[in-house]
């Protein structure tokens, strides 16, 4: 266990009361919510046929998506600026 302070939100996803529960601040379990929720929204605007289940499994790959571009990205960016960083020290 990790000794941190366990905090408990209550948000609203696609019209559905959960109770999320972490050791982030309110502020961000609430960003993070309003981000699904929007993204459910959006796919249901594309997909309006699709049930809530399916809605929330293609919401979750999208993300899972844009998260592993965005890890590739850094990794990336992150042995770019260590090449440099291990150029400028040759000099």
């Amino acid at each position: 266990m990790t000794g941190q302070p366990k905090t408990r939100v209550s948000v609203r996803i696609y019209g559905q009361d959960y109770t999320i529960v972490g050791t982030e601040s309110p502020a961000h379990i609430r960003l993070v919510a309003a981000f699904v929720d929007d993204k459910m929204h959006e796919f249901s605007e594309k997909n309006p046929m699709l049930d809530v289940p399916k809605l929330a499994v293609l919401t979750a790959v999208n993300i899972a998506s844009e998260y592993l571009k965005l890890k590739e990205e850094y990794q990336r960016l992150t042995e770019q600026l260590k090449q440099k960083k291990d150029g400028e020290d040759d000099d």
